[in-house]
């Protein structure tokens, strides 16, 4: 179960709101880092995404993780995240029409999802609910299997 996630955005309090919205829930400040926020889902998995200013990196600490600044950090990621959502695609199409972020339905083969590019740097796959009861089904190990078996030549399995 994937409880929180944390990512590096431009503009952290602007994006934990517009985050809220999408996710019916609430953006308060984050005082582990400042200038960071956390959007709560209000959900029962405690599901949350935490906002940090962009050029945050975590480092080993002596004794936990600790904050640090690459003021030349990528814009870009391969951080990414699926995340199931209780509003509609047309609700997140219109929350990121308004914030003019790229917003599209995608299909990823055997499911679907709604690339939801926040400040048009970083994905969020975002899951309303009948997308979610897709991805949720052949999310399992059985399914995966078979999955792979129609897509994986025969002769590379020998």
């Amino acid at each position: 179960m994937l409880h929180h996630i944390s990512i590096a955005v431009d503009h952290p309090l602007h994006v934990a709101d517009v985050l809220a919205q999408v996710c019916n829930g609430q953006s308060l400040p984050f005082p582990p880092h400042p200038g960071s926020y956390i959007v709560l889902a209000d959900d029962e998995y405690g599901t949350a995404i935490e906002l940090f200013p962009t050029g945050t990196e975590l480092i080993p600490g002596v004794q936990e993780a600790a904050f640090s600044h690459n003021s030349s950090s990528s814009p870009f990621t391969a951080v990414h995240a699926a995340i199931s959502v209780p509003v509609s695609r047309e609700k997140i199409e219109d929350i990121g029409a308004r914030e003019g972020w790229l917003v599209r339905q995608n299909n990823r083969g055997p499911f679907h999802v709604i690339e939801f590019w926040v400040e048009n740097k970083l994905m969020l796959e975002f899951l309303p609910p009948d997308l979610a009861l897709e991805y949720l089904n052949f999310m399992q190990p059985q399914n995966w299997r078979a999955f792979l078996d129609s897509i994986v030549p025969a002769a590379i399995k020998s």
